[in-house]
């Protein structure tokens, strides 16, 4: 159901993302071993970064996860009801225009 506010009431897909970092994670961890058997330690190393990045990133996720309902609603609480009134409008500031043609028109060329 879309009401129009779906920027300020949009829901992330937190589960989603926490189980393609699992996946991700996986996959780093198992680059890191292969290369570092591999005698290849500038990828091992490169693999260990990714790994770092993704173990921070998996934490923020379960936070967000663990922080209730307000980050991350549970198929049980209903899609937000948007807000009275309906969808804000945004008016664009008047210019002052000069009186005449909108544009001044193209180069008059004068040959002597």
């Amino acid at each position: 159901m879309r009401t129009g506010s779906e920027p300020a009431t949009a829901r992330s897909a937190l589960r989603a993302r926490f189980w393609l970092s699992v996946w991700g994670l996986l996959w780093a961890i198992f680059g890191t071993a292969a290369f570092a058997l591999a005698g290849r330690p500038g990828w091992a190393v490169a693999c260990g970064v990714l790994w770092l990045v993704i173990t921070v990133d998996t934490a923020m996720i379960l936070r967000h996860i663990r922080q209730g309902p307000h980050y991350q609603p549970g198929r049980e609480i209903p899609p937000y009801r948007p807000p009275d009134g309906g969808p804000p409008h945004f008016e664009r500031p008047r210019r002052h225009r000069p009186s005449g043609p909108p544009y001044p028109g193209p180069p008059r060329h004068r040959h002597p």
